[in-house]
């Protein structure tokens, strides 16, 4: 049986800071970079990304390019989408679409996100993204601002917020 810990080990994957793990398999060294309003990016980049029962949420953050997630191996991982109109939306990304599962799954620049392991032992997705991801475009969420604009799921912010900011709920690892 494949586990979290061999994908971990066989992928090379490291702790990330919004939860669970990765390592970048591509940027697009061989093109231009493009203008973004935050500086020069690449035009693509990738990584893996494993969610695990140690680590099994990725805690809120907003991403300013667009992301397309795609399933690879193991169990189903939700996610929860913040939308700028104050609206909310959740995402099945898995192997069984007669369950209601997408193997793919493309949140635009600037919507909230997070995710979690939905149950089992691990999900594995990759992610492209494009413009590049750069740190410098990633925003962690903080459960107070979160608030102030999304008044109406304060139970589901503080659930997903990263364990060390204000108002989050406690860690479930």
């Amino acid at each position: 049986m494949v586990t979290a810990e061999h994908w971990i080990e066989t992928l090379g994957l490291e702790e990330h800071v919004e939860g669970g793990y990765f390592r970048r398999t591509f940027q697009a060294d061989h093109r231009p970079r493009v203008a973004t309003p935050a500086g020069e990016r690449h035009t693509l980049t990738s990584i893996f990304y494993l969610l695990t029962r140690r680590s099994p949420v990725g805690h809120w953050h907003l991403n300013r390019s667009d992301v397309l997630h795609f399933h690879h191996h193991g169990d189903p991982i939700t996610y929860h989408l913040l939308l700028p109109d104050g609206g909310h939306r959740t995402a099945v990304l898995g192997q069984d679409p007669d369950r209601g599962q997408v193997l793919t799954l493309a949140v635009p620049g600037g919507i909230w996100k997070a995710s979690h392991l939905t149950h089992g032992d691990h999900g594995l997705i990759s992610e492209a993204v494009s413009p590049g991801f750069d740190y410098a475009d990633m925003t962690l969420g903080r459960a107070d601002p979160l608030l102030r604009l999304h008044p109406d799921h304060g139970d589901l912010i503080r659930r997903y917020c990263a364990p060390d900011t204000p108002g989050a709920a406690p860690s479930r690892r």
